[in-house]
């Protein structure tokens, strides 16, 4: 069992920046695959981006490349999403999510960014 608790977000002026954070509890994080999904109002949820956990491969939606950076810390449980370059397309609940295999089974309850422009 992983329990994923996200905090970070905020409105941000088009052009800035956030960093969101997402902390699992559970002794096995090293070795899920962490992803950064979003949700905007009225839009499925989409992949933003996912940090392997055996070789710390990092996956980018084309939307994102350039922009976001995902990187984990497995001593502090935690992975982070480095967003810059923000645009008022980002604005949407940022999820972070845990894979051990083919699904993502563990999601966290989501936070809301905000890009103004």
């Amino acid at each position: 069992q992983v329990q994923l608790v996200e905090s970070g977000g905020g409105l941000v002026q088009a052009g800035g920046s956030l960093r969101l954070s997402c902390a699992a509890s559970g002794r096995t994080f090293r070795r899920y695959t962490m992803g950064w999904f979003r949700q905007a109002p009225g839009k499925e949820r989409e992949f933003v981006t996912a940090i392997s956990w055996s070789d710390g491969s990092t996956y980018y939606a084309d939307s994102v490349k350039g922009r976001f950076t995902i990187s984990r810390d497995n001593a502090k449980n935690t992975v982070y999403l480095q967003m810059n370059s923000l645009k008022p397309e980002d604005t949407a609940v940022y999820y972070c999510a845990a894979k051990a295999t083919v699904a993502y089974d563990y999601w966290g309850q989501g936070t809301q960014v905000t890009v103004s422009s």
